[in-house]
């Protein structure tokens, strides 16, 4: 028997996961919610923090969810990858992370599994798109099957790239514009930048398609997905077509600019090279008449020094003609 002096038992509650937003969603609209557990009657979409301590073990707790689905949202690695197991989609899908200050560069992942009744979202740091999805959610967007679901994730994510794809196409543009204007005109070297967004682009499209490629062919895919993962996949395919496209038009842009360049060069070398052919007689003859020997012609002569100059040009004047006649004096 306890004694009052006896400390009361403590019962362990299972941890909570990090929730940064939850909706339960139907034909009419979303409503939020804070609840966690699996909707029987309905769909939920929940969206977790990895950084939190709890959500891992919640993740964890999850019967419904097959064990290689667990263990693809809790791994370390942001590799893009998919995989059905038990009807359960599950994938790792690239994005631009949320600064809140400035515009972000920094590739982060979103990790997802999609049940019947249920679609998990989890990140480890803010990622753009999921703040986009809760927009969306909040603002009248119905999702009435799982497949609705996994097209509102992968439409937001792809129009969010489509936005960078043109705005690096426009200034890829106007540097074409200022080179061909020749007005404030762009280095290869200033479009460095640019080269390396489109790449950071190229490569996050490549992986996704790849993804909703393996998704299509997976013959454990549950067949109502097969219509949204197939148009997904050609989104994604010709979004980055379009990227390889701009990747096109800025090397035609360099090459041009790198020609452009190399056409100025060889213009100052032909020019050095014709000063110097012009100059090499006149300098024998200075170099001749410089030399403190004896015997030199006009050395006692009043006008030795002019006399010795109209032969230097007369040299030089001598090599032009030879230069032109054997057609080095091109315009």
């Amino acid at each position: 028997m306890p004694t009052n002096s006896d400390p009361l038992p403590i019962t362990p509650f299972p941890a909570a996961p990090g929730l940064i937003w939850a909706f339960d969603l139907d034909a009419a609209r979303a409503h939020p919610t804070e609840r966690c557990e699996e909707k029987e009657d309905g769909f939920r979409w929940l969206h977790l923090s990895l950084a939190h301590q709890g959500t891992a073990s919640w993740i964890n707790r999850q019967e419904t969810l097959p064990e290689d689905v667990r263990e693809l949202l809790l791994a370390s690695d942001n590799h893009q990858r998919a995989l059905v197991d038990r009807g359960v989609v599950g994938c790792v899908l690239h994005d631009f992370e949320r600064d809140f200050e400035q515009r972000s560069t920094e590739v982060g992942a979103i990790r997802m599994a999609l049940t019947p009744t249920m679609m998990i979202t989890a990140r480890l740091h803010p990622i753009r798109s999921a703040d986009n999805v809760r927009n969306r959610l909040t603002h009248g967007r119905r999702i009435e099957e799982p497949s609705d679901a996994l097209d509102l994730l992968v439409t937001t994510i792809a129009e969010g790239l489509s936005a960078e794809v043109r705005d690096l196409s426009g200034e890829v543009q106007r540097a074409e514009d200022a080179f061909l204007n020749d007005v404030d005109a762009p280095t290869a070297r200033g479009l460095i930048t640019i080269r390396r967004r489109l790449a950071q682009l190229h490569r996050m499209l490549d992986g996704m398609s790849t993804v909703f490629r393996r998704l299509e062919e997976d013959e454990e895919l549950p067949e109502a997905l097969l219509p949204t993962v197939e148009k997904l996949s050609q989104r994604l395919q010709s979004l980055d077509a379009d990227v390889e496209g701009v990747q096109r038009q800025l090397r035609q842009l360099r090459e041009e600019i790198d020609t452009q360049v190399d056409q100025r060069t060889n213009q100052n070398l032909y020019i050095l090279s014709i000063m110097t052919a012009l100059l090499l007689p006149a300098t024998f003859v200075t170099g001749l008449f410089g030399m403190n020997t004896g015997g030199l012609p006009w050395a006692q002569t009043p006008h030795g020094t002019f006399l010795a100059t109209l032969l230097a040009c007369a040299a030089a004047g001598a090599t032009y003609l030879l230069l032109r006649w054997m057609g080095f004096m091109r315009r």
